[in-house]
């Protein structure tokens, strides 16, 4: 016998990506996901959702660009910190500890304390449901030569199916 289930769960572990975006000399903000995927290699494409209401994404619609950033296994407690509050009432680099820098070619700003980035425009955004999916062209990546050689690995979230944040069929109690 089958029984219903929460979808997502099954898409468990997924890699976790702090996303910058807004003017590194205005407001910047740091969002984490978890949905975001290439969706292409010519040109090389990634697309990230993001809830409409989100600060981010308020910020990537006005500035047509964002940047994945890469984080290593240690900043667990700062991507849950940025998972889990706004942009819209905390300053995210303030609050956690992270550090802005300049990309190499967007406005947007890297977090220096992430091991890889990809510096994206926006090449189209589309509607899909409670979420924008927001499609980027990497103009550029690089990454600590750690990773490049190969002496830090990537992790994906280990761990049980976080339903607190992911449930979207049940209600969680």
């Amino acid at each position: 016998m089958k029984t219903d289930v929460e979808y997502l769960e099954f898409m468990w572990p997924m890699r976790h990506f702090l996303i910058t975006c807004g003017d590194i000399e205005g407001k910047s903000n740091i969002i984490a996901v978890s949905f975001c995927m290439p969706v292409s290699r010519e040109p090389s494409l990634i697309a990230c959702a993001i809830g409409k209401g989100a600060y981010s994404c308020k910020l990537i619609e006005s500035t047509k660009e964002f940047i994945v950033n890469i984080p290593p296994k240690e900043l667990k407690p700062k991507i849950y910190y940025c998972g889990s509050h706004s942009g819209y009432q905390v300053d995210k680099f303030k609050e956690t500890g992270l550090t802005l820098q300049p990309a190499r070619k967007l406005r947007v700003p890297i977090i220096n304390e992430c091991i890889a980035h990809m510096e994206c425009k926006v090449k189209q955004e589309i509607e899909t449901g409670d979420k924008n999916l927001f499609i980027g062209e990497v103009i550029e990546a690089y990454a600590d030569e750690s990773i490049v050689r190969g002496e830090i690995k990537i992790e994906y979230a280990k761990g049980g199916f976080p339903k607190k944040i992911y449930a979207t069929r049940f209600r969680c109690k």
